[in-house]
């Protein structure tokens, strides 16, 4: 997988209760082929990750506040999971504005586990194939998605997967649809 995203920047849209897990192994996937990520969340400073939700797993920087970036700015967006992440992401406007902006582009865009919520919240879920947590499912149905068991799918430029134990196939198959996005000019890129 090396360097097939070389210079692309992708951002990673994240909040308090992310699941650590769920942010760090795409991460080291997609800064292994080559790409700049950027932790984009609601608060500056840091946000405070989890393990299964419930116990403490350290911190992750903030590189970018959402309300200050474009989807200009990025080749693509990574939104982890985590039962309280999502939820806090989809109580902020610009989050909520920065995921249908994104899906909206064509840009990729990729959700595991409760990341998909997003989507529901974004408005972008309906006529859509997607997977997620089995409790996070009955949203998507009711948002209008197809919603399937399966490890990850693709649908157009979304790719979505279950669990933490889908994240070997989510991390391989996030790496070969970033490298799909036209890479943007460097000019125009922000940190």
């Amino acid at each position: 997988m090396a360097g097939e995203l070389n210079g692309r920047r992708i951002a990673i849209l994240a909040a308090d209760g992310v699941e650590r897990v769920e942010l760090e192994q795409p991460r080291q996937a997609l800064d292994g082929a080559g790409a700049s990520t950027v932790v984009v969340s609601i608060s500056s400073g840091e946000i405070q990750a989890r393990n299964y939700d419930l116990e403490d797993a350290g911190t992750f920087p903030v590189d970018r506040l959402v309300g200050e970036v474009s989807v200009d700015d990025y080749e693509a967006l990574l939104l982890p999971g985590g039962t309280v992440n999502p939820d806090k992401l989809r109580m902020e406007p610009a989050a909520v504005r920065f995921v249908r902006d994104f899906v909206q582009s064509g840009k990729p865009v990729a959700s595991i586990c409760h990341g998909p919520w997003n989507f529901v919240e974004a408005d972008v879920a309906r006529g859509r194939r997607l997977t997620s947590w089995p409790s996070v499912r009955t949203d998507l149905r009711n948002a209008g998605a197809e919603v399937v068991d399966e490890p990850v799918v693709t649908d157009g430029n979304i790719t979505t997967s279950r669990s933490p134990d889908d994240l070997p196939a989510f991390c391989e198959r996030i790496v070969r649809e970033f490298a799909k996005s036209p890479q943007i000019a460097a000019a125009g890129a922000r940190a």
